[in-house]
């Protein structure tokens, strides 16, 4: 083609068949049959035709203004999310409570119930509350010394957390007792959920999405526990049908304590339901969830169980050999200094 010439147009070139072909004669086929050549030009021209059509519809569909996103629903719409968190001194303790209370701020609709292991209120944990900027019920209460962790026993040895936990229960049921915060309970009637999130897990914001709208207790696969990669309830065809995990497999509900939430109005019908402080190790979780659910009737959440939302963390013991020496020189930190 020389310089400057175009490309003929699909209208152009059609127009120009069609005239050509009208124009020519009857050609002869080799054993001397006239040849019609219209019909065949007639269907390339119908190709061209419909071509033609879809690339106008493409244009228009450039040139439409895009969809306006859907809304997401007002907060005021959604379920409640009561997150209960047991708490108890030591040098972690404001590390792991500003950590979690920063992953809760990301969350709507959410209220915090932060229960101490203590007789009353410690200022840190008040402080660190009124700051948050969140919804919360500031509750305490002190774990029975029978019931306590003995110098050099592992965690394991005793369910922790068992008084705290039905603390919030209890509040959540008929209120009372709330030293900070949101004093009343929830009004009958109330859409929500309940979690028991411990203050040294790690926690994805979709998490809490996830559970929301659990309708009686939801599930999930809960990451770096009971040593494994991860533990979780094993889902076929939108059911739980069993349950991944290499510790006790035949216990009645086999999950963490991170991997489950309740639907409000099922605990606050269940008025007996609560955590066992007797229970055998491992078992903590299932002398609530015994309670509530049949372990058919199970809501898997988080893709059907193949996602993992929360992790099993722990924060290691800060070594405090310098500290220690520099207290027996009379230099140690300042203890007005908050950490």
């Amino acid at each position: 083609m020389l310089p400057g010439a175009e490309f003929p147009t699909p209208e152009v070139q059609k127009a120009g068949w069609l005239r050509s072909c009208k124009a020519m004669p009857a050609l002869a086929r080799g054993n001397g049959q006239p040849c019609d050549c219209l019909p065949p030009l007639r269907a390339a021209a119908e190709q061209l035709r419909q071509k033609d059509l879809r690339i106008s519809q493409l244009q228009a569909d450039l040139h439409r203004p895009a969809p306006a996103p859907a809304q997401p629903p007002e907060p005021e719409a959604l379920p409640t999310i009561y997150v209960v968190t047991p708490t108890y001194a030591r040098l972690v303790q404001k590390a792991e409570l500003v950590r979690l209370s920063q992953t809760l701020s990301l969350v709507p609709r959410l209220h915090w119930l932060l229960v101490e292991d203590a007789e009353g209120p410690t200022p840190l944990v008040s402080r660190l509350l009124a700051a948050s900027g969140l919804l919360f019920t500031h509750l305490a209460v002190l774990t029975p010394k029978a019931q306590r962790l003995r110098e050099g026993e592992p965690g394991w040895v005793r369910p922790r957390g068992v008084e705290q936990r039905n603390r919030a229960l209890d509040w959540l049921r008929s209120g009372g007792g709330a030293v900070g915060g949101e004093k009343d309970p929830p009004p009958p009637g109330t859409r929500g959920v309940v979690y028991f999130a411990d203050d040294d897990n790690t926690y994805s914001r979709e998490l809490f999405e996830e559970m929301r709208w659990t309708r009686g207790v939801s599930v999930w696969p809960v990451g770096l526990v009971g040593g494994l990669r991860f533990e979780g309830p094993r889902v076929q065809d939108g059911r739980v049908v069993g349950f991944h995990t290499a510790w006790e497999p035949n216990r009645p509900f086999p999950v963490d304590m991170a991997g489950f939430a309740v639907a409000l109005p099922l605990l606050l019908a269940k008025p007996n339901a609560q955590f066992d402080a007797t229970a055998p190790r491992g078992h903590l979780e299932s002398s609530l969830l015994s309670h509530l659910v049949d372990p058919k009737d199970l809501e898997p959440r988080a893709a059907n169980c193949t996602r993992v939302l929360v992790w099993h963390t722990r924060t290691e013991k800060p070594k405090m050999k310098q500290e220690e020496q520099l207290q027996r020189q009379g230099r140690g930190s300042d203890p007005a200094v908050e950490v």
